[in-house]
C-alpha cells in the first residue's frame, strides 16, 4: 500500500511516495534480513541465520525503506569555496538547463558520457567522464596499465597511488573530467567477470586500493568515480538495457563489514563520484535504493560528491531523483535507441524532458533538482576543471561523422609520457612467484642455460593485431588486458617471446631459442623441449563484461580451467623437459591440480593481467632484475567446491535472486572458518630470498577503552554527520617489529597484519587489517610500525546501527600470507 505525503519543515515542499510499513524498522536494509539474537550472541549481534523475505506478488522495483530526503550538501572544506559558486552558478540556471547538466547527452559526443552545455552563461564545454579502469578507453595514443587486480598484488600503496596518479594524469591531457574508476567491487567467485578491474577479495584491501586510487587520481585534478554501488559481483544477470536485474541480497551487517567498507573509505577522503549499480539489492534497483543512497551515502557517510547511475542503470526518473540520484547516465532508456537522439531534449529518457514535467508538476521539488546541479558543478569547480589551464576535450569516442570530422575532433594527442617505466615496475611487482623448486628461477647465467624454448599462443602477438578485436572481445595471443568497458587501445603490447627473445639476443646471440605459439602442435613442442635447458610455458584465463562474449563466456568465466588446452600445453612440455617454468596471464584463480605438483614443472608465476610491457617485466623477474614480492590477493583453491559462493548462471525468476549467504565469510574466511586448505591462500608469494620476523611489540592508546562508535548520523537537510564519526579512525593500536633479509638478494617482503575477534561477536578467525610492502637489502634488518584504527577492530552491531569495538580478547598476528603467521600476540583486551 502506498500514500502520497508532504513534508514541510522549514519552506521545502517534499512530496515522496512512501511504502506503508517500510519504516516499521528504519535502520536494517528490506527484504534480505538477518534472524534473531542468538543464546550465545553478544547483545545487538545477529547470529546471521540467512533468510529471503520472498518479493510481493506483481512488485516492481521501488521496495527499499524510505529515507528522506536527499541530504543537501553542506560547506565542509575542501568543498566550501566550491559549493558556494556553484549555488551562485545554479541560481542563474532555468528549470531546462538544470535538467540539461544532470541528464546525459547520449553517445553521439567524445566522451562515454557528457552533460549537457548552458552556452549563455560560457559553460561551452560538456563535462566528458570516461571509461576506464587501465588506461583511457577509445582513443589512441595513450597507456594501458596493469589492471587492478595487478595494483592488490603488489600490496604496496606508494605503486598503487603512483598507478593511479599517472593514469589521470593521461585522462586530464585527453581533456577528461571524470574517469570512471577506480573499480571497488569485490572477488566474490573466481569466475567474476570484471573482478580483474578492481581489488581482490579482501574489504580491507579494497579499502586501501580505493583509497590510493582516489587519491592518486584527484591529485590530477581529475574527479574519480568509485563503482559499482553495491554488490554488483557477477554479469550474469546484472541487468541495465534491458537485461534482467538481478536481486543480490545481504542482511545489514555483512554489507557494512564487507561490501560497502571500501566505498566508505573513498567517501571519507572526499571522493568526487559514485556509481550506483545495474542490480538490486534486497529487490530495490541500486539507483532506486533510497536506504542505500539517502541513508547511507548521503546521510551517514556524508558524501558531498554526485551520486551517477551506470550506464542506462536507471529504471525510472522520479523514483532514482528521490532515492539521490544526481546525474544519470548515458541518459537514454536503453541501448539502441538512435545514437543521434540527445535524451536530454528528446523524449527517450526517463529523465530530460520527463524531468521538467515532473519539477513543474511537483513530482520532483525543485529543491532536489538544485542540489543536484549544485553538486555537479562543485565538483567540477573542486578541482579547478574550470581553470584555463585544464585540457578541453580533444578526442572522439565514437566513430560519429565523416573521417574530414573525426581528424577535427581527435587531436591524436599523446599523453603517454615516460609511464612505460612504471608500467614495467608494476608489472614485475605485481608477478607473484607461486613455485621455486631447487632455485629454478632467476635463470642461470647463459654459460648454464644454453637451449631455451617459449612455448603457448599467450607468449605471441594476436596475429590480427593487438587492437583487432573492440573491448578486447577476444582471446588471441598474449592477455594483459581482460574484456569490456574497463579496457584500453594498447599503443603496443610487448608480447613475452618479444622481450625474451630480445634479452637473450642481447646478452648471448649464441644461445639457442625457439617460439612455438600453436598450443596443440605437441610433436612440435616435443621435440623443441627434450633437449632445452629451460621451457617457458605461457597460458591463460581470460573473462570481462557480460555485454562481450568470448569463446562462450559470457563475461563471467564459465570455470576456473586454462583456456587452449592449457592443462594439456603443460603436462605434455614437462613429460620431456625438466625444467618447466609456467606463466600464468589471468584474470583471477585458475585450477591447477592436474599438473601443480609434477616433479618437471620447477616454478609457476602468475602473471595477472601486466599491460603493455608484459614481456619486459616478465623478463626482469625470470633473469632476476626484480626480486618478486607480489602476493596473491584472492585464494586458489584445490576444487571449485572449495570455494564459499556460487555464481548464478541460470535463473528462470524474472528476478533471479543472488544470496550472499556466506556473509562475512568470503575467500580466506571461509578457508580458514572451515579448515579447508587451500592450494595457494590469500596473501601467499614467494621470493628468490629468505626473511625473519622478530621483536614484535603492540601498545595500546589511552583511548583504547571498547565503546560504541556510531555511524555519523545526518540532520533532516544537511549531509554534515556527527563529530563522533572521527573516533572510527582514530589509531588505538601501534604494532611494530622486525624484519631481517637473511638471503643472498636484496628484495622487498610484504608483511601482513590479521586480527582475530574476540569469538563471542562471531567474526571470521581472522582479517587482514594492515600491510607493507618494505625493501631490505641483503642481511639488513628494519623495523615496521602499523596501526590498527578503532574501525579495524569493530564489528557492525545491526540493533544499535552502530560500530563497537567488543569486550574480550584479540589476537594479533604477523605474518607473510594469511597462513604463515611469524609472530602473534595474544590476549589483548582493550
Amino acid at each position: 500500500m502506498m500514500a502520497m505525503i508532504s513534508c514541510r519543515p522549514g519552506h521545502a515542499r517534499l512530496s515522496v511516495l512512501l511504502i506503508i510499513g517500510a519504516l516499521i524498522n528504519p535502520p536494517s536494509l528490506a527484504s534480505a534480513v538477518a534472524s534473531g539474537q542468538d543464546n550465545n550472541a553478544t547483545a545487538g549481534l545477529s547470529n546471521f541465520d540467512f533468510q529471503v523475505i520472498p518479493a510481493p506478488p506483481g512488485f516492481e522495483a521501488w521496495t527499499s525503506p524510505v529515507t528522506l530526503p536527499s541530504s543537501i550538501q553542506h560547506g565542509d572544506s575542501p568543498w566550501t569555496h566550491s559549493i558556494e559558486r556553484a549555488k551562485k552558478f545554479v541560481a542563474q540556471l532555468t528549470v531546462e538547463e538544470k535538467v540539461n547538466l544532470t541528464t546525459g547527452a547520449g553517445i553521439q559526443g567524445r566522451c562515454v558520457g557528457e552533460t549537457g552545455t548552458v552556452p549563455r552563461l560560457g559553460f561551452h564545454q560538456p563535462i566528458c567522464l570516461q571509461d576506464g579502469p587501465v588506461g583511457v578507453r577509445f582513443t589512441d595514443f595513450n597507456s594501458v596499465f596493469p589492471a587492478g587486480i595487478n595494483a592488490a598484488a603488489t600490496f604496496d600503496k606508494v605503486l598503487m597511488f603512483k598507478r593511479a596518479q599517472a593514469m589521470a594524469q593521461e585522462f586530464k591531457g585527453k581533456g577528461v573530467n571524470v574517469m570512471l574508476a577506480p573499480m571497488t567491487n569485490l572477488m566474490r567467485t573466481p569466475e567474476s567477470g570484471r573482478a580483474w578491474e578492481g581489488p581482490g577479495a579482501d574489504p580491507y584491501m579494497a579499502g586501501v586500493a580505493t583509497v590510493q586510487g582516489v587519491l592518486g587520481i584527484q591529485s590530477t585534478r581529475v574527479s574519480a568515480c568509485v563503482k559499482h554501488y553495491i554488490a554488483n559481483e557477477q554479469e550474469h544477470y546484472r541487468g541495465g538495457s534491458g537485461g534482467k536485474a538481478s536481486s543480490s541480497n545481504l542482511d545489514d551487517r555483512t554489507l557494512r563489514e564487507v561490501y560497502d567498507w571500501p566505498f566508505a573509505e573513498a567517501i571519507r577522503v572526499d571522493v568526487d563520484y559514485v556509481m550506483c549499480s545495474y542490480n538490486r539489492v534486497n529487490q530495490t534497483h541500486a539507483c532506486e535504493n533510497s536506504k542505500l543512497i539517502n541513508g547511507i551515502v548521503k546521510g551517514e557517510y556524508a558524501f558531498q560528491g554526485v551520486l551517477v547511475t551506470d550506464w542506462a542503470a536507471a529504471v525510472s526518473g522520479v523514483r532514482t531523483t528521490l532515492a539521490g540520484c544526481d546525474m544519470n547516465m548515458p541518459g537514454f532508456m536503453a541501448y539502441g535507441q538512435p545514437s543521434e537522439s540527445n535524451p536530454s531534449t528528446a523524449n527517450s529518457s526517463y529523465w530530460g524532458l520527463k524531468m521538467i514535467e515532473a519539477v513543474h508538476n511537483g513530482s520532483v521539488p525543485i529543491q532536489r533538482l538544485d542540489d543536484m546541479v549544485t553538486r555537479v558543478m562543485s565538483t567540477y569547480y573542486k578541482q579547478g576543471q574550470d581553470k584555463e589551464d585544464y585540457p578541453k576535450t580533444n578526442m572522439m569516442s565514437f566513430g560519429q561523422g565523416t573521417s574530414e570530422e573525426q581528424a577535427r575532433l581527435n587531436k591524436h594527442v599523446n599523453v603517454q609520457a615516460d609511464h612505460y617505466k612504471l608500467i614495467r615496475e608494476i608489472g614485475a611487482a605485481s608477478t607473484v612467484l607461486l613455485k621455486n623448486i631447487n632455485h629454478a628461477l632467476p635463470l642461470k647465467s647463459p654459460k648454464d642455460i644454453r637451449t631455451i624454448v617459449v612455448i603457448g599462443s599467450d607468449a605471441g602477438d594476436n596475429p590480427r593485431g593487438i587492437n583487432s578485436c573492440p573491448d578486447r572481445g577476444c582471446n588471441d595471443g598474449t592477455l594483459a588486458a581482460a574484456w569490456g568497458s574497463g579496457t584500453a587501445n594498447f599503443p603496443y603490447l610487448i608480447a613475452p617471446a618479444t622481450a625474451i627473445q630480445n634479452y637473450v639476443q642481447q646478452v648471448d646471440p649464441t644461445i639457442s631459442y625457439q617460439s612455438i605459439f600453436d598450443d596443440y602442435a605437441y610433436d612440435q613442442i616435443g621435440n623443441a623441449s627434450l633437449p632445452a635447458d629451460v621451457a617457458i610455458v605461457h597460458v591463460n584465463s581470460d573473462s570481462g563484461e557480460g555485454y562481450i562474449t568470448v569463446q562462450d563466456n559470457a563475461g563471467d568465466r564459465n570455470n576456473m580451467s586454462l583456456w587452449h588446452n592449457g592443462d594439456d600445453l603443460i603436462l605434455k612440455t614437462a613429460q620431456v623437459c625438466n625444467n618447466t617454468v609456467v606463466v600464468i596471464h589471468s584474470v583471477g584463480p585458475v585450477n591447477m591440480e592436474a599438473w601443480i605438483d609434477h616433479p618437471n614443472v620447477t616454478a609457476v608465476l602468475m602473471a595477472g593481467l601486466p599491460g603493455q610491457e608484459s614481456g619486459n617485466s616478465e623478463v626482469d623477474i625470470l633473469w632476476g632484475k626484480v626480486n618478486p614480492s607480489a602476493r596473491l590477493p584472492y585464494t586458489i583453491a584445490k576444487k571449485r567446491s572449495d570455494y564459499p559462493a556460487e555464481l548464478v548462471f541460470n535463473s528462470t525468476m524474472n528476478v533471479p535472486q543472488i544470496n550472499y549467504a556466506e556473509q562475512l565469510k568470503i575467500d580466506y574466511r571461509h578457508f580458514d572458518a572451515n579448515n579447508i586448505a587451500p592450494r595457494f591462500e590469500y596473501g601467499f608469494g614467494l621470493s628468490y630470498t629468505t626473511f625473519k620476523y622478530s621483536s614484535l611489540k603492540v601498545s595500546k592508546a589511552a583511548n583504547a577503552q571498547s565503546h560504541s562508535s556510531p555511524s555519523p548520523q545526518q540532520s533532516m537537510f544537511s549531509a554534515k554527520p556527527s563529530s563522533s564519526a572521527s573516533d572510527l579512525y582514530e589509531n588505538l593500536i601501534t604494532l611494530s617489529f622486525q624484519i631481517t633479509n637473511t638471503g643472498r638478494m636484496d628484495g622487498n617482503e610484504v608483511a601482513q597484519l590479521y586480527v582475530a575477534f574476540p569469538r563471542e561477536v562471531n567474526e571470521p578467525p581472522k582479517a587482514l587489517r594492515g600491510f607493507d610492502r618494505i625493501f631490505l637489502s641483503q642481511k639488513q634488518t628494519k623495523t615496521v610500525s602499523m596501526n590498527l584504527r578503532r574501525k579495524d577492530l569493530s564489528y557492525w552491531d545491526v540493533v544499535t546501527q552502530s560500530w563497537k569495538v567488543p569486550t574480550g580478547k584479540f589476537t594479533l598476528m604477523v605474518g607473510s600470507s594469511s597462513r604463515q603467521i611469524h609472530l602473534q600476540h595474544e590476549q589483548l583486551e582493550l
